[in-house]
């Protein structure tokens, strides 16, 4: 069955200069570190991957574009996520995101893992 699910990036935007170090790590100017996109979306993964069915679901309904991904297979998008999210590999398709649903989804699973 073909991949039918959009999910997932965290870029930490909002710093207005980044400026790489020797080891090619990226530093905000305030020395907050801010990995690559790549390894971003795979955390991103992971943690999203780690959540409980009812806590994911919530995070990907609230994120419109990954929501209608899944509706577009109608209940039978559903049953396939519920059966394959937590090894399922999200990245390829957190990339999909723009920007602000990036931030979006990042804020939906911190909040989702903190319990809140």
């Amino acid at each position: 069955m073909k991949a039918i699910f959009v999910l997932l990036l965290f870029v930490l935007a909002g710093a207005p200069v980044l400026a790489a170090n020797a080891s090619g790590a990226v530093h905000s100017p305030a020395g907050t570190r801010v990995a690559n996109a790549e390894v971003d979306s795979a955390k991103m993964e992971k943690d999203l991957q780690r959540l409980p069915w009812k806590q994911f679901r919530s995070v990907v309904e609230a994120v419109p574009k990954l929501k209608a991904g899944i509706d577009a297979y109608g209940s039978a998008g559903w049953q396939f996520v519920q059966a394959n999210y937590s090894n399922y590999g999200w990245k390829k398709n957190i990339d999909k995101l723009d920007e602000d649903q990036k931030k979006q989804l990042a804020e939906l699973i911190r909040r989702a893992k903190g319990g809140k």
